[in-house]
């Protein structure tokens, strides 16, 4: 191998060209330089991947955020991390050997007594916790304590809305990669091998999506609990076969290319040229539809959680929080909260998408 890179090197000498430095790791090819050159020519699409990208990075320390208990304490020259581990009262000089409520005045004298302190999140509330001292009845309106007032349990909506954010992007986000392994797989499956395979697959899959998917979540929902795996697990079930058809389309065009049949004389498997030939120029297209797939995924756990038949109750859910604020109407916050999150959140993927369609698109070029 050196010695074929030596003689490429020396053509190069002898022949008066420059010789060409080599990239290193960290560096894009020329075509990758040019799609993110495509991508950051869309400038709505290139700042609503940072704005999402902060928000979803906040969100996953969510704990440290908007929490009930302090992120640190000192007392008796001891440190204590309540977020992570649980604390009797007892240790504290208290009475009881349950957890301690850091928020009852009674717990913060007694570290305040011994000389201690705590280090509190900017919102004193988890997405569970309840404002027993509410001036108003629940659903109160925001103040300077509940920034955006509270749900008709009491509970903090910004803390809510914080903790929604992250479960409804991480559902989507789970969703979307396990639902384009299978899609991706089935659909290179049918569109290599064609004939009978492909016929075979394409009647199953139109039987498959004339199933109605939220009847029989409703269904089982009305046996089991559901909870975020199994809800998962159902969406998997019919969410892959948005994928199957795009790839699909790009092996059955590819399959007949010169270099496939190249492939195919040189002796590579059917599994090598699927995967490392003809699966590269099946990804263009199918990361294009991703992010219109995360969409769809987030959208489907929102109108689920809106019907009651998605995460169990009590969980932060951007769903949960429209079905309070229509159920609210004398309370305006609550609704339009839920809608000004679930519009930006969605809209910021859609430009996403825009941008990651243009980046792919090799009629595109950057100026």
């Amino acid at each position: 191998m050196e010695q074929k890179v030596s003689r490429e090197l020396e053509g190069y000498i002898e022949a008066g060209a420059a010789v060409p430095p080599r990239r290193r790791w960290f560096e894009l090819s020329p075509l990758n330089k040019r799609r993110w050159n495509n991508f950051k020519a869309n400038r709505r699409g290139f700042w609503s991947l940072w704005i999402f990208l902060i928000l979803f990075i906040l969100s996953l320390f969510a704990e440290f955020i908007a929490n009930d208990k302090p992120i640190l304490i000192r007392y008796e020259g001891d440190f204590y991390t309540p977020i992570f581990e649980f604390y009797p009262e007892t240790a504290f000089g208290g009475e009881f050997t349950t957890e301690a409520d850091y928020r009852d005045p009674y717990v913060q004298d007694l570290i305040h007594d011994a000389g201690g302190w705590m280090i509190w999140p900017p919102i004193r509330y988890s997405y569970d916790t309840i404002n027993l001292d509410l001036p108003v009845p629940a659903p109160a309106p925001p103040s300077s304590e509940n920034l955006l007032g509270t749900d008709d349990q009491g509970r903090d909506v910004l803390a809510r809305v914080i903790y929604g954010f992250r479960i409804s992007v991480l559902f989507g986000l789970t969703l979307t990669f396990f639902s384009s392994i299978i899609g991706i797989t089935a659909g290179a499956v049918q569109g290599y091998f064609g004939g009978w395979t492909d016929l075979i697959f394409q009647r199953v899959i139109e039987i498959w999506q004339a199933i109605p998917s939220l009847y029989l979540l409703i269904i089982i929902a009305a046996v089991i609990e559901p909870n975020f795996w199994i809800l998962l697990g159902i969406l998997l079930l019919f969410s892959w076969v948005a994928l199957v058809g795009v790839v699909r389309a790009e092996f059955l065009r590819g399959r007949n290319f010169e270099y496939i049949h190249a492939a195919r004389a040189l002796g590579l498997s059917d599994g090598k040229i699927m995967f490392k030939h003809l699966l590269p120029n099946a990804m263009v297209a199918t990361i294009t539809f991703m992010p219109f797939l995360l969409n769809a995924s987030i959208t489907t756990l929102t109108s689920l959680d809106f019907l009651g038949f998605g995460l169990p109750p009590g969980s932060p859910s951007l769903g949960e929080l429209l079905a309070q604020g229509k159920n609210n109407l004398q309370a305006p916050w609550l609704g339009i909260t839920a809608f000004m999150v679930i519009a930006i959140m969605l809209s910021l993927l859609i430009f996403i998408g825009e941008a990651v369609r243009d980046a792919l698109d090799p009629r595109k070029t950057f100026r």
